[in-house]
């Protein structure tokens, strides 16, 4: 913008002037002349480029302030008679300043910071865990996996009640299941192991860890026991964890969450910044449980059962809470997902008879 587009009516401005080598103010005057700014005073006479000033945000009340390039500083006290000066020069705040203070610039930043992190929790977060994923070694997996069920074991799971035959029965039928739903270089590598839920009253359960260990409770094998292809189902599910390594991405999503929120948040509150790392990974851990139902159906139909039989699942976990109560459950850091509504896998179960 020139001089030439504000009128002249204060060609020269009276001001304070520190040289940047004395803590003194020299008084001086100011006016522009061309594309320069000269600063005239006793002993003073500067000439700077005016592409070369520049000056803070622009506040209500205070001095407003110029700084010179290397050494210097203009210092106005009068704000409004600066303001008046400045615009009639052509001297204008830097577009930064302008943008934040005005109403409709914060409003349209804010919009699109909100669009950006919506985008970034949708789309950023997932994309990055599973790239993340995609390079870490597998035997970091099964350490963490190892870690993390010897962890549950101290705090309370118990060794298992069944007996061995009714344990080596339980293997015997999924590993027969696995072996016809996956092709011999496709097919996952698990662990099964069995736990009563002891201490830690996580009641009927199953869940699968990093590494490939899995995890049936007693319980839910007893709730199961005239079921077989049930429990086949169900460890078909967290088979499908297992695939598609859900337990490790749970952890590294987390992680890039967390960071996330901490750097929106800074150390404002590390309760704050943890709360949307817990609620986006609640929505990551429904979308692993719509994948891994998926997976149990696929191995339910490779094995010639109809996907619809799962439905007894969720009536006897529906009847047992009724008789235990929801209270009693305990529920497990990483190993429990944020399961989707019964009635939505339910529904996805029944309709899957008639997918093909």
């Amino acid at each position: 913008m020139s001089t030439n587009d504000f009128p002249t009516s204060h060609p020269t401005l009276a001001t304070e002037y520190f040289d940047g080598q004395r803590p003194v103010a020299q008084a001086v005057t100011l006016r522009i002349d061309g594309g320069d700014l000269l600063i005239e005073g006793a002993g003073v006479s500067r000439r700077v480029p005016r592409r070369q000033l520049r000056w803070p945000e622009r506040q209500r009340h205070g001095a407003r302030l110029m700084y010179l390039p290397q050494h210097g500083l203009i210092s106005h006290a009068d704000g409004a008679g600066w303001d008046a000066w400045a615009r009639s020069q052509g001297l204008r705040d830097p577009w930064v300043v302008r943008w934040m203070q005005s109403w409709r610039g914060v409003l349209w930043a804010l919009l699109a910071c909100v669009m950006l992190a919506g985008a970034i929790w949708q789309w950023g977060v997932p994309w990055a865990g599973h790239a993340v994923v995609a390079a870490i070694p597998a035997s970091v997996d099964q350490t963490v996996g190892e870690q993390a069920l010897a962890s549950f074991d101290r705090e309370g799971l118990s060794p298992s009640r069944l007996g061995a035959e009714q344990q080596a029965a339980i293997r015997r039928a999924f590993a027969a299941a696995v072996e016809r739903a996956y092709p011999a270089a496709e097919r996952p590598a698990y662990t099964l192991h069995f736990r009563s839920s002891g201490r830690m009253k996580i009641g009927p359960n199953a869940f699968a860890l990093p590494g490939g260990l899995m995890v049936l409770t007693d319980e839910l094998a007893e709730l199961l026991v005239a079921t077989p292809d049930v429990i086949t189902g169900v460890l078909a599910h967290e088979l499908g964890h297992v695939r598609h390594r859900h337990g490790m991405r749970t952890v590294v999503q987390a992680g890039l969450l967390a960071g996330l929120a901490g750097l929106v948040v800074g150390d404002f509150s590390s309760v704050l910044a943890a709360v949307p790392a817990v609620l986006g990974q609640q929505a990551y851990a429904r979308d692993f449980e719509r994948q891994a139902d998926q997976e149990a159906i696929a191995v339910l139909r490779a094995n010639g059962v109809r996907p619809s039989q799962m439905v007894v699942l969720f009536e006897r976990l529906a009847d047992w809470r009724r008789r235990q109560g929801e209270t009693q459950l305990t529920e497990l850091p990483i190993a429990v997902a944020d399961h989707p509504a019964d009635a939505e896998r339910t529904r996805v179960f029944r309709d899957a008879d008639a997918v093909r």
